[in-house]
């Protein structure tokens, strides 16, 4: 397998999993935004998105849909929650919130206070879509009630997942995703070696 990569983007959510798993992998890490740095990326990716995954004849760009490509293809894992578990429905729900409706909103974000020349920047946007971010993010407080993780009872891909979310919040400086059941949780996944190895590259 070969991984496209860039320190902090969405990929590192595929970089997790496939440390995790203790799976072999070639590792590509490109400049941020690849699009922009790296043309000759847009043959790997039309996109110019980052994470891609290449597997054989199998190509994957969505960060979420590969944890659980990687979950399902080369387990069984306990971080992959099985269609025979009660808490199947809630794994995948959290796999696809991850991303539709956590990480969507930072995005902007990121675009209009960082990346954006400083002309071009949007004040009125940044805070529309951190308080966008943060009225979503209060699923995961709730979610995590009562709960060492979000899923199974064990640390699955969903918390892989949604950790990429609040370790990109924490980035972009949306401090406040930190609430009480996030924070226990939060030193809990991201003593994992896993975690530790991902955030290293």
């Amino acid at each position: 397998m070969k991984l496209y990569h860039c320190p902090n983007a969405r990929s590192m959510r595929a970089l997790w999993a496939l440390e995790e798993m203790g799976l072999d992998y070639e590792l590509v890490t490109l400049r941020f935004p690849p699009r922009v740095f790296h043309k000759d990326y847009k043959a790997v990716n039309p996109l110019g998105t980052v994470p891609t995954l290449i597997d054989g004849e199998a190509v994957l760009t969505e960060s979420a849909g590969i944890c659980h490509y990687l979950g399902e293809k080369y387990g069984p894992t306990p971080l992959a929650v099985t269609r025979k578990e009660q808490d199947f429905g809630v794994y995948i729900n959290w796999l696809h919130r991850s991303d539709a409706t956590l990480t969507f909103p930072q995005t902007l974000v990121l675009r209009y206070s960082m990346l954006e020349p400083e002309e071009r920047r949007q004040p009125q946007v940044v805070d529309d879509y951190k308080a966008w971010f943060l009225g979503r993010w209060r699923s995961v407080e709730a979610g995590l009630e009562g709960r060492s993780f979000l899923c199974a009872g064990r640390f699955t891909m969903a918390d892989i997942a949604v950790g990429y979310a609040l370790h990109l919040a924490l980035s972009i400086g949306i401090h406040e995703a930190m609430t009480p059941n996030v924070e226990r949780w939060w030193e809990t996944i991201t003593a994992r070696d896993g975690y530790k190895r991902a955030a290293a590259f």
